[in-house]
């Protein structure tokens, strides 16, 4: 089996070095030409002619059939209607799906030659299948010429792309494009893709130049770890370690697996100090600010803590302005740790386990690749890596849930263990791509092809479970961007202003309040009454629950009414008429009085729980006995009286002190109390300062 793949694999290699497909540039377009040559006359153009296809769609077919594929279109033809299911082949969807399955089978075998990223000739042939896809169907002929200057959409790229696992996956497709095609309205020409498959090319030959050259691993190469990124090695741009109040320059590596920090000497480095992302010590990673004797000035770095440091550890990327180089940083850790935290839940090993390894290393590639580019928006590393972007969606854990189940499925080891991988219904998978990339990751760098993950994450015809659930994730997304946005524009800046805006908003509740106080002092005597009685018969009655369960059907109904009523014209906004702007001195006051207020409190709360303490602790007896009295009598009450008559008398005893009969009688009650609570004195407490202990190097 081996021998045969190195066979195909030499003959495409041939193929491809004897310049039998000659693709595009600038000097001479042959698939233009052969395409202007088919329009003209089809019958002579080839006698595989498809005529369910398009003319671009048979050009780039016959290309593939004659020099790519060797298979004549006619067995193509048969493969396809031999494996593809009956709705696959439904005449309104059989254009598109027997390209695809075409452009698959292509691909897959193309990416079996080493070196492929080089060519252009193979990123020519990639966004040809992509403009082939846009016009598959006969009855679509594309009404411009197919030149240099033709682009393609999005869904030829989320079609085509996603099928070489290195360029694109399903989860993050959307957003590369978008980030491609920022400046291009929405249309992603030959040359920015171009551009952006050699970035590729260029990230893959430095993922191996590191690996190959670094002595790092060499104490640990059991786990069949592989650099992934180096920084710190420019005096230009140094990567310092804090500890405590220690700082060291140093080296900084992430592999597959861990971090590495190598503090510098005169003339080397020291040995690694290794900070764990494979294993589970409960990591945090997150970003952190740092400045000079403990400051936090600058956020410009890297907070790393877990259950095997005494410590946390901050590493510092320093840089003249902003905070690109640590938010990359930050967020190609994320990418290891999210993603060996998901093999551990899963349970995910084996050929399984390489797998999940190698998109985070294909998505931390990509974004190498994207920064190089010339784009009018910031790139966003967390939205163009996989497992940063799951953790970040909503619904990023059901993707997560799909991608383990597609993994670990039944029906995918029956599909790994078929010999007919190459049915071309499916996508090339990361394990399958990476060899022909030059490098093997994992333990299982020994392991025959045939035992390798085959199947990618595409489906011809099909939208598989993992698209089915990016698809609601990013459905939901767009809801939850929606709804970010209307908090965005609801915060407002200055202490006064946001003041006048709370208390807009709570004039609803404050009213209610009001009533009830009203009826509380029987401000109002009729009411109070009338409220007093209802209120203790739906007590007595049992009732309580059927009123709460009144006044949440009651808000139910009044806000499908007042949508109702509205026709779906906009809600009138909230007019907030705020104070006069406050000066910068003015609002430290403010804050001031609040703090000194909110303090004030705190001493009343910490006087009242020493009180309570030298209570409970019969510090002084005297209350205490009285204290105890009171909580035995409160005892036997809740012990004989049924509930439900505690509840009854407890609402009548509240609501009924300030009554006209009964509140000189309260008032009397409530100033005993009082003395009596001022009467007791606080537990002795002693207050000592904790010695600072400050790690000194």
């Amino acid at each position: 089996m081996a021998s045969a793949v190195n066979n195909k694999s030499k003959n495409i290699l041939d193929i491809v070095r004897d310049g039998s497909i000659r693709w595009l540039n600038k000097s001479h377009n042959s698939f233009h030409d052969e395409f202007e040559e088919m329009k003209r006359c089809p019958s002579a153009a080839d006698k595989n002619w498809i005529c369910e296809l398009s003319s671009v769609a048979n050009a780039i077919l016959l290309s593939d059939d004659r020099r790519l594929l060797n298979v004549s279109a006619d067995k193509l033809r048969d493969s396809f209607e031999a494996v593809a299911s009956d709705v696959t082949k439904a005449p309104s969807r059989y254009a598109r799906n027997f390209l695809e399955y075409s452009c698959f089978r292509a691909l897959a075998a193309t990416t079996q030659v080493s070196g492929y990223m080089e060519d252009k000739r193979f990123r020519r042939l990639t966004f040809d299948m992509m403009l082939a896809w846009e016009v598959a169907d006969a009855a679509s002929q594309p009404s411009i010429h197919i030149d240099e200057d033709a682009t393609v959409g999005i869904e030829a790229f989320s079609r085509i792309a996603p099928a070489v696992p290195i360029i694109a996956d399903v989860i993050i497709r959307n957003y590369i494009f978008e980030f491609l095609t920022s400046s291009t309205r929405g249309r992603l020409p030959f040359c920015t893709f171009d551009k952006y498959l050699i970035g590729l090319e260029r990230a893959i030959k430095k993922l191996k130049s590191n690996s190959e050259s670094s002595l790092l691993l060499s104490q640990r190469s059991g786990r069949g770890e592989r650099i992934i990124e180096l920084d710190g090695t420019v005096t230009t741009q140094p990567v310092l370690q804090h500890i405590g109040i220690s700082t060291w320059p140093g080296r900084l590596t992430l592999t597959d697996h861990a971090l590495y920090f190598e503090a510098l000497r005169v003339v080397s480095y020291d040995k690694p100090t290794v900070y764990e992302l494979a294993d589970d010590l409960k990591q945090v990673v997150k970003a952190e600010l740092t400045g000079p004797w403990g400051s936090r000035l600058f956020d410009k770095a890297v907070l790393y803590k877990s259950n095997a440091l005494s410590e946390p550890v901050i590493i510092e990327l320093p840089e003249l302005k902003g905070h690109a180089r640590r938010d990359y940083w930050l967020a190609i850790v994320r990418e290891v740790l999210y993603a060996h935290k998901f093999i551990r839940k899963y349970h995910i090993t084996g050929a399984e386990r390489d797998e999940v390894l190698l998109k985070a290393l294909f998505g931390i590639l990509r974004i190498q690749a994207l920064s190089n580019m010339n784009s009018i928006v910031p790139l966003c590393y967390e939205a163009c890596l996989m497992y940063n972007a799951c953790d970040q969606l909503p619904g990023g854990d059901r993707i997560l849930e799909t991608i383990a189940t597609m993994l670990t499925s039944k029906e995918k080891e029956a599909e790994r263990n078929n010999s007919k991988h190459s049915d071309g219904m499916h996508s090339v998978s990361a394990t399958t791509l990476a060899s022909s990339l030059g490098f093997v990751f994992g333990t299982n760098a020994n392991m025959p092809k045939q035992s390798l993950i085959n199947v990618g994450e595409l489906t011809v015809g099909e939208m598989t479970p993992l698209e089915k659930a990016v698809e609601d994730s990013r459905s939901t997304y767009k809801m939850v961007a929606d709804a970010q946005a209307t908090v965005d524009g609801a915060k407002v800046e200055g202490l006064d202003t946001n003041l006048a805006v709370l208390k807009e908003l709570l004039v609803p509740l404050i009213n209610l309040g009001n009533h009830l106080l009203a009826l509380l002092y029987w401000e109002e005597p009729a009411k109070s009454l009338a409220f007093c009685i209802i209120f203790a018969f739906i007590i007595y009655c049992g009732w309580l629950a059927y009123v709460f369960a009144f006044l949440l059907i009651f808000f139910a109904t009044s806000m499908m009414l007042t949508q109702y009523l509205s026709g779906g014209k906009a809600v009138n906004n909230l007019k907030v008429i705020v104070p006069p702007p406050m000066n910068k001195m003015e609002q430290l006051l403010a804050v001031q009085n609040a703090i000194s207020q909110a303090e004030e409190l705190v001493k009343e709360g910490n006087v009242a729980l020493f009180k309570l303490h030298g209570l409970l602790l019969s510090i002084f007896p005297q209350a205490s006995n009285r204290f105890a009295c009171a909580l035995v009598a409160l005892a036997l009450f809740f012990t004989v009286i049924p509930f439900r008559y505690v509840v009854l008398f407890t609402f009548l005893e509240e609501f009924t002190k300030f009554s006209p009969m009964r509140r000189a009688e309260t008032e009397r009650w409530m100033r005993r109390l009082k003395e009596w609570w001022i009467s007791i004195p606080a537990a002795p407490v002693v207050i000592e300062r904790a010695q600072e202990d400050k790690k000194k190097k």
